[in-house]
This record gives structure tokens, sequence and C-alpha cells, in this order.
């Protein structure tokens, strides 16, 4: 069975960014970890202006070091990975020390 790309209809041309945009939308949209929020934090003044977004994750045990986040081509994405350099003896662990990776498809002017 071929799949039908906006590129390959007949009737959908010049929409290449499109398509690309849509292949990039994480295909893990499901998974849970981290948790995270986006909340509108204000409304432009302007009707031409960018909308005003905050993207809050919780990441407990991360360190800054521990966190990379990067903007490329309208795409962000925070990894995180922690290196447990010391060892610890635990009674009881529940924060999860494991890497995360989310990445979030940004619109034009945000």
């Amino acid at each position: 069975m071929t799949r039908m790309t906006l590129q390959s209809h007949p009737l959908m041309l010049g929409f290449d960014d499109l398509e690309r945009l849509i292949e990039r939308t994480p295909k893990s949209a499901g998974e849970g970890y981290p948790p995270y929020n986006i909340e509108r934090i204000g409304q432009p003044e302007d009707d031409n202006a960018p909308e005003i977004l905050r993207i809050t994750l919780a990441v407990a045990g991360f360190t800054r070091d521990q966190l990379d986040i990067q903007l490329e081509d309208r795409q962000l994405s925070v990894r995180g990975k922690q290196v447990d350099e010391t060892p610890r003896r635990y009674i009881h662990r529940g924060l999860a020390a494991r890497q995360f990776s989310r990445t979030f498809v940004l619109a034009d002017g945000l």
C-alpha cells in the first residue's frame, strides 16, 4: 500500500513546508515522561504580534548541567541525561534516573 503524501496529490501543490512540519511532529505524543504544561501567559497587544506561551517541564532530580535545550528550525528539543557520579544507598528511590527527550514543533512567530 502506497502512502499518499501532500506532494504526490495533484491538487496539493506548494505544501512542502507543511508536509515537513507534519513529519517532524513527535510520534511519541502519548509518552508521559516528563510531564509538562503549556500555558498562555500574555495576550499580545497587537493582533500581528506573536502569542506568548510558557512551556514548563517537571524534571525533578536533574541539574541545569544535565539538561540540553535547543531550538532549531522551529523545533524545541529538551533532553535530560543524569550521570550518577556518587554511589548512594537509597532507602527509597522515587525519582526516576532515566534519560528523556521531549520535542515541541513551534508555529511561526512563537
